[in-house]
């Protein structure tokens, strides 16, 4: 599990207990970019409409509107769809229904284990990061192709279909040289261009990773 790839998250927690919200956002704010707090439903669901928000982690039971009041109003009213997951203790099972009718994307039991809360955000989160990399690496190698050669282009495309699960590339010149019968000068200097221009670091000697989120916009 890549945590890194929730690096950039924007979160709206809606918490009314003061200290459980101080301590669970105290730790989101190490994995995440943003943590934006709300102490009931009205508050959060005001919050949800105004900023960009990625996804909603919400108490159910909270004065002035509820969780599943506020998310209810969120889609149906607003039409707005933001992935969600709902904390919840034992005494709430009344409104499991109502959470499920809603479709929300993940369960958290109260008190929170913080472990599972990362895991849940992870794996809710995870198939909506993945399509927005490939989107971007889509958008990227379509630019390219309009500004370089195709060799250059089958290069970089090479590159992207050889990362592994942390995005890195490990591979020499001459591994690419063969593969797509190109020449070395060629090879160095997509490198060279790729480097520079943010999409690929070179971390060590036949290794580079590369920065597909720095590609989307």
């Amino acid at each position: 599990m890549d945590l890194n790839s929730l690096k950039n998250l924007v979160i709206l927690y809606v918490e009314d207990d003061k200290d459980v919200m101080t301590q669970t956002k105290l730790i989101l704010d190490d994995f995440v970019k943003e943590v934006y707090t709300a102490q009931n439903g009205e508050e959060g669901l005001k919050m949800a409409l105004e900023l960009s928000i990625d996804i909603i982690i919400a108490d159910i039971n909270m004065p002035k509107m509820n969780g599943i009041e506020m998310l209810k109003k969120l889609k149906e009213e607003y039409q707005k769809e933001i992935p969600c997951i709902i904390t919840t203790a034992h005494t709430d099972t009344e409104y499991l229904l109502d959470a499920i009718n809603l479709k929300v994307d993940g369960y958290i039991i109260k008190p929170i284990n913080i472990k599972d809360l990362i895991n849940t955000i992870y794996k809710v989160m995870l198939p909506i990061i993945q399509k927005q990399e490939i989107e971007g690496c889509a958008h990227v190698v379509k630019s390219l192709a309009a500004l370089v050669g195709g060799k250059k282009i089958e290069i970089l495309k090479y590159i992207i279909d050889n990362l592994d699960e942390d995005n890195v590339f490990h591979g020499s010149y001459q591994d690419i040289m063969e593969a797509l019968d190109v020449s070395k000068p060629t090879v160095v200097n997509m490198f060279k261009q790729l480097i520079s221009s943010g999409i690929l670091e070179k971390i060590k000697n036949k290794m580079y990773r590369f920065k597909k989120t720095d590609l989307i916009s």
